[in-house]
This record gives structure tokens, sequence and C-alpha cells, in this order.
């Protein structure tokens, strides 16, 4: 689905590094829960050493090679990373009495295998910092792998400006959706096999353990703070609305080591990842990675990064940014260009081309992010979903338009026909935009022979798009299309999977202030059913000294901080704690809860939130 012609693969550079300061591999390299159930498993890639196989594409079997590597390595004196035991890595850096962890992984439980296996190697060495570089999960979710409950007292917790709220807002406005959407991108339920899951490209595949969340006890609030952390001096850059909406490089100058968060590492990222997010601004990305260039120009001899493996030499590492900083700088321009002259985001996705430079380093293709998905992001972040074109004003929803086309074609049969001659042509592309109509307009549970539970056109067409899916991704050198596309199949045969990582614990829910907590019960109201309600409850917080009023009309449940006693008497008023509350709202009842005014009201309310299924359908109606 690309061509690879202008890539050397006789280049051995990624690997020397990636395989440089090794010192032992965690064996055998699979974590389990408490339960004896695994939650991550680097010895399934074995297969990787073998040859690329027809199933798929030689350059991202390369970067699935590379990404396999799992063990302790040493960065420079002082400083190792643990990678290969989950998405992304963990560093960690001696100080004078201990050790200070960068980014504890996604699980608790990879998180302390990784720090098992540096302590192994380097000896006993407390916990004595922890460093959140950035807002999303697979940074900061294994945080009681490395400092149990309780033993986090007097360690800082040191993160950039924004990182709690960003943290928790992701997983709750939108986490049942994005949760669902992410089994597809990093497929953790695919085999893992040459023809099944060989990579997410970031790394290998998300770990599925236990999320917990330690809020940072230091935020960094500017470009040049500078924190000693165990006798450990670091010097820190903010750069928001990169990567992350939270996010900071940081140099230590003693090591002269450089660390980049997530904001350049052996890929093109995601200007708006498959899962869904906040679309990230590309222009703002390449301007730090600018700064970061001039910043600390001569201040280090070797940079790391969240995921893949560092970069060393200062030239090497000033070339690596600079690439890094074109390319998302070219991404943003050139699309502002051409959706300038009025072409539209699928336009430009076909049209634009990297330059040369860009096209032949390693490091900026699209395994994760794509320049495909990453111009229709950006032409997304100014103009929206809409083109400019009426006819896609108001279009029918999927299913009724699939109706239409398949009428049109003269029946599931007859378009099913047709889609086999597109397959036959080579022209994958279509023949899944014409199957899946098929499969919207007659839908056919999963695994049913032809003729049951549908036409016997809706049936063969589901079987048909399946292997369309299989080929589309199996060819794609993005792994997360490949994840999608062979999701997308396995589902197509089988049912919909829910996923099986929860980012919702108890830490997360702990972590919420009070105004996005109430959100997270106003975004689950089932509104028609609560247009006819008329209710406000105060909430008076006797842990934290403050009240909130709660109005549930016209099926909208609004909040605002009160000062001072309400000038109108609401009809509920419950005296809680925080903790109370979530007891409240997990249905533990109202025990212990003062109350004044008419209970009933917060059963009404209750009553109205609804629960999200875990695993809607995506690919089928």
């Amino acid at each position: 689905m690309s061509d690879t012609t202008a890539l050397d693969f006789d280049d051995t550079d990624d690997f020397e590094n990636a395989d440089r300061g090794f010192i032992a591999a965690l064996a055998p390299a699979v974590v389990k829960d408490e339960r004896g159930d695994v939650v991550y498993d680097n010895d399934a890639y074995a297969f990787l050493t073998a040859d690329c196989p027809d199933t798929a594409h030689p350059s991202l079997w390369r970067q699935a090679q590379l990404c396999a590597r799992q063990g302790l390595y040493e960065v420079t004196q002082g400083i190792y990373q643990v990678r290969g035991l989950d998405l992304s890595n963990m560093t960690l850096v001696e100080g004078d009495r201990g050790v200070i962890v960068i980014d504890p992984l996604i699980s608790a439980e990879t998180a302390s295998a990784a720090l098992g296996l540096y302590r192994a190697h380097r000896g006993d060495r407390p916990v004595t910092g922890l460093i959140y570089t950035h807002s999303h999960g697979d940074h900061f979710g294994g945080g009681r792998g490395v400092l149990p409950a309780g033993a986090d007292a007097d360690v800082p917790v040191i993160a950039p400006a924004g990182f709690l709220e960003h943290a928790v807002s992701e997983n709750v406005y939108a986490g049942n959706a994005m949760t669902r959407r992410a089994v597809f991108m990093y497929g953790d339920r695919l085999p893992k096999a040459p023809d099944g899951q060989i990579s997410a490209g970031l790394g290998m595949t998300t770990s599925t353990g236990t999320i917990t969340l330690i809020p940072p006890t230091v935020d960094i609030t500017e470009t040049g703070q500078e924190e000693t952390v165990d006798g450990v001096r670091i010097v820190f850059q903010l750069t928001p609305n990169t990567e992350a909406p939270a996010e900071m490089n940081f140099l230590f100058p003693d090591r002269r080591a450089l660390c980049l968060a997530e904001n350049a590492t052996h890929n093109m990222h995601n200007i708006l990842t498959l899962r869904g997010a906040v679309v990230r601004d590309s222009r703002i990305w390449a301007r730090y990675l600018d700064e970061t260039i001039a910043r600390f120009d001569g201040q280090y001899d070797v940079a790391f990064a969240s995921h893949h493996w560092p970069t060393w030499g200062h030239d090497q590492v000033v070339a690596f940014l600079s690439s890094q900083r074109d390319l998302y700088a070219y991404l943003h321009d050139q699309t502002l260009r051409l959706l300038n002259d009025g072409l539209t985001g699928p336009e430009i996705a076909e049209a634009l081309q990297l330059p040369p430079a860009l096209e032949r380093a390693w490091h900026a293709r699209g395994y994760y992010g794509s320049l495909s998905h990453n111009v229709k992001a950006i032409y997304q972040r100014y103009l929206g979903w809409f083109d400019g074109n009426v006819a896609h004003l108001w279009e029918h929803p999927p299913v009724e338009l699939a109706k239409r086309y398949v009428e049109l074609a003269g029946g599931a049969e007859a378009a099913l026909a047709k889609a086999r001659a597109y397959v036959d042509e080579g022209d994958l592309r279509f023949a899944a935009t014409l199957l899946n109509h098929i499969v919207f307009a007659e839908p056919a549970p999963p695994d049913s022979p032809a003729g049951a539970g549908g036409t016997t056109g809706a049936s063969a067409a589901r079987k048909a798009l399946a292997e369309v899916y299989d080929r589309l991704g199996q060819g794609a050198e993005n792994g997360t299309w490949r994840n999608f596309y062979l999701t997308a199949a396995q589902e197509l045969r089988h049912g919909e999977n829910p996923a099986r990582i929860d980012t919702t614990g108890a830490e997360m829910v702990m972590a919420l202030p009070t105004d996005m907590l109430i959100d997270s019960i106003a975004i689950r109201i089932d509104g028609p059913r609560a247009w006819d309600d008329d209710l406000t409850i105060d909430l008076v917080f006797t842990d934290e000294r403050s009240r909130h009023r709660l109005t549930l009309h016209n099926g909208a449940l609004t909040h605002r901080k009160l000062s001072g006693e309400p000038a109108h008497t609401a009809g509920l008023t419950l005296s809680l704690t925080r903790p109370q509350l979530l007891g409240v709202l997990a249905g533990k009842g109202l025990a212990g809860v003062r109350t004044e005014g008419d209970p009933g009201l917060l059963d009404r309310l209750l009553s109205r939130v609804t629960a999200p299924d875990p695993a809607f359908p995506v690919v089928t109606p």
C-alpha cells in the first residue's frame, strides 16, 4: 500500500542503536496479574526473527523487529531504560540515594516487572522520584507498580502543568468510545502471528493490567524551570498541545542527556489518533522541536524518548530533531496551502507527497501516524467535518445510505458480484466500500452460513468484506491501520469484543476535579427520558468546604459552584465528602450522608444516568 523503493533495507543503524547498551532481558517476558492472567507477553513476538512473509509490509515488519527488542539497556552513565515490556518505555535515572522513574508504563504489573528487572542488575535502589512526561495513560498508568500506596508520601511526583486535568478528562468525557476503538488500533485481541498482530508502530501493543494514577506533587509551569531530585539536576521545556495537551522535554545537564518525551520518536506520529482524541497542533509541534534544538544546543550527547530507542551523538540528534521538525511543519503548511486552493481532506491526502529526504528517513515513516490520516486531521482542525460540498451537508446515516446504494446496484447479490469484480481487479479500497454498504444494508450475524439471519448476499458480503480487510491490513505499512483492518475482519467473523483495559479505576475517578466528576454524570444523562424533569440538588462537600448546585432541566444536567448560602433552596441538599459521593454514584445509598429535602430527587436523577456499552458495534450497524 506504500512505495518502499526509496528505502534502504541494508541500513542497520537503527538495529545497532536499538541493541546498544543491552544488559539483560526479562525471561520469560510474560507479565501476569495477581490472578495469574497474562497482561503482557513479549515472547509472543518471537516469530519476528524470521524474514518478512507475504502477509506483512516489509517496512512495518522491520519496525516490529526493532520494537520487539526487550530488556534493560544503558542509555548513558546513570540512565537506563526498560523497553519491550509495554507499549512505552520506562526510564530510570540513578540519584544519590535511589532511582528516579520516568513514565511508569500503562499497568502496575508491567511497571513492577520493569523495575524488578532494573533492580536485579543495578541493586535494590528505592524510588526517589517519579516523572510523567505527558498526560497519556501509557506514561502514568503503572505508577503503583513502582510506588505502592503509602510509599509515595515523600517522593516528588513531577508533571507538566495541566497534566492531571488532561490525564483524567481523556479517560472520562469520551473514554468509553476511545477505549472501544483502541481495541482496533492496538489489536490486542488479534493473534500475535505473521498474519495477525505484529506491532502498533509506536511499540508492540498495550498491556491490559491495572491502571493507576498517582497525582503530581510538583508542577512544571514554565520553560527553563529547574528541579533537583535526589541530587539530579533537571531543566524542563514545556511543550503543550504537541503530542499531548500537557507535555514536556527535559535535560539532564550533568549527564548530558536529553529526554524528548513523545515529541520525537522513530516514526511519524499522529496528529489525530485513530482511537480518537482532540486534534493536535502540528504547527506548534514543529515550533517546539525547533525550540528544543536551539535551547539545548551543545548540552547533550544522547537523546532518548518515551518510545523506541535513543539517538547518540549531538550532531545526530540535531539531524533527527531537524527532520522531525520539518516533517510536522511540512504536513501542516502543505495541507493549508492545498486547503486554501480548494482541495478537501481526502483529496489532499491523495495529492500530498513528502520531500525525498523525509520519504527516505526511517524515523519519518508512517508506522503509527500516517500521511493520509494526519492530513485529514489537519484539515479537520481548521475546517471541521464539512468539506463545503452541499451534497455532503445532510446525507443519510450509514444504514439508510447503504440500503439505497445496494438498491441502486440491483440488490445485495448483484452488489456482491460487482464487489468481487473490483477485488479481482485489485481495487480493494472500493471493494471494501461497496461490501460495507451491503453489510450495513442487510446485516447478518457473524459465523452465519449464507442465508442465515439475512440474505445470501448479505451473509456472503460479510465474509467477503472480512477477506478484503485481511488483505488491506496485511499490506499496510502503518501498524495501527493493519490492526484496525485485521480487528475489523475478526469482528465481522466472530462478533464484538469489549476492551480488556479499564481506564476508570478508583484512582482515576478520585483524581477528577469536582466539576469534571459532575460532568462525567452529565454526559450520561438520557436526555429524552429527562425532558420533563425539573430538579435541583446541592452537594455540600464537608472535606472540600465547597457547595455545588446541580440542575436537571430540559434533559440537561448543569452545575455551578456556589459561594455562601444560596438565595433559593434546592429541592435536596446532600452534605457529604467526595468519597461518600463516589459511593452514592456507585449505588451504595446515603448511609452517613446528611440530607435536607426530598431524597427521591436523587433517585430520579440517578435513574436517568445511563451506562455506555463497552462493546458497541463499529464495523457493523
